[in-house]
């Protein structure tokens, strides 16, 4: 049997994409004017910047065990 690109490799490949697209979008956030204030004030991201990065992260990782499985 040919192992084609199914169903899993295809959603993978989309949360790979999305991971990475939400950890740009997070450190995009992070230079804003209100997440460095609040850097400077806390001396740590807001907690929206570090959802994005959260998420991302899971995400890609989700990914990449679909994609690479089988």
């Amino acid at each position: 049997m040919q192992k084609g690109f199914g169903v899993p490799k295809i959603f993978g490949l989309i949360l790979v994409v999305v991971g990475i697209g939400f950890a740009i979008w997070g450190f995009q956030l992070s230079g804003s004017i209100s997440s460095q204030v609040t850097q400077a004030v806390t001396g740590s991201d807001t907690d929206k910047v570090m959802s994005y990065y959260i998420f991302g992260a899971v995400s890609f990782v989700v990914g990449m065990y679909l994609f690479i499985k089988n």
